[in-house]
């Protein structure tokens, strides 16, 4: 499962947050961790709650006022219960000083404190996006991510049934590529599925006879896309003339596939002499994002169809 250590939150977003690292740096390799995380009551990052501790404390100059106003005895609960609890780091902000008692927790704990500038708000708005992609669940397809349209579309299929050259069409005719061959996809919330590129392949397309080919260099900088959330797959199927002539003419139910927990929309395109790929591609994306506005072409047409049988109306 993902992890982020406190030294990985650290340095990924210490230029960002202007963080520096105050007390605590005896404190061992503490981190989150994505499946303790989903087990925990705990809150994953927030303002000082010691109801319901959060992995990350985050203590703005309300918070370490409150704390210095406490009474020694009230103050030393407080702290031990920060102590008890499965406390991943803390981050002082508003540019505050690290008080002696969070100082003292730190070494005693121990724990990392981190201190910076900004206030409490802005780091929260930063720590949640970082953590909710450093920290989500991932697995790898076999397939070409694209944007097509603005919308993020696998293509799968079997080994050699057209892929690439399916999406090298569609780049040459204006769209982006994420990643060829192997895509990353995370679950970076409930409902959302995003898709990137591993390093080493990023920009290249391999194309059966061409060979490996750098599209960002070929069509230059619009062609490629860094991420992109998958919303529509396409799975390109071989099929005979017997099997094109039995294929469903109206499909009543759209097909789904599940990625990671997640429904996504799933169109099968057979692959057969003269069809167009690319053309039947935008249109699958096109119907697609009519049917986010709830603009369901079969339906309507088997609604006329049945209002037509049953002569309530006129047809067009």
């Amino acid at each position: 499962m993902p992890r982020v250590s406190a030294a990985q939150l650290f340095d990924d977003t210490r230029d960002k947050l202007k963080l520096a690292w105050s007390a605590g740096r005896a404190a061992p390799d503490s981190g989150l961790d994505s499946d303790l995380i989903n087990r925990s009551g705990q809150g994953l990052i927030g303002h000082l709650n010691i109801i319901h501790p959060n992995w990350i404390q985050v203590l703005s100059s309300t918070e370490i006022r409150y704390l210095a106003e406490l009474d020694t005895a009230a103050r030393g609960h407080v702290l031990d219960v920060l102590g008890a609890s499965e406390l991943t780091c803390l981050i002082v902000s508003d540019a505050e000083a690290v008080p002696a008692f969070i100082a003292e927790l730190a070494e005693r704990r121990p724990v990392p404190v981190l201190s910076t500038p900004l206030s409490s708000i802005q780091v929260m708005w930063i720590l949640r996006p970082y953590l909710a992609r450093a920290l989500a669940e991932f697995t790898e397809i076999h397939g070409v991510l694209l944007d097509v349209l603005d919308v993020g579309v696998m293509i799968t299929g079997h080994s050699g049934v057209g892929k690439s050259e399916l999406a090298l069409e569609l780049i040459s005719r204006g769209h982006g590529l994420i990643a060829d061959d192997v895509v990353e996809v995370f679950r970076i919330a409930p409902n959302i599925i995003e898709g990137r590129c591993p390093p080493v392949l990023k920009d290249f397309l391999e194309v059966r006879g061409l060979g490996m080919l750098n599209i960002r260099t070929i069509f230059g900088e619009t062609a490629i896309r860094i991420k992109k959330n998958l919303k529509l797959i396409v799975e390109l199927q071989r099929a005979s003339a017997e099997q094109m002539t039995g294929l469903e003419r109206l499909p009543l139910r759209p097909d789904k596939a599940t990625v990671l927990g997640v429904p996504v929309r799933k169109v099968i395109l057979p692959v057969a002499a003269g069809r167009n790929l690319a053309v039947l591609t935008e249109a699958a994306v096109r119907n697609f994002v009519l049917e986010l506005r709830g603009i369901d072409s079969t339906q309507e047409f088997v609604r006329r169809q049945e209002a037509y049988m049953s002569g309530s109306e006129d047809t067009p």
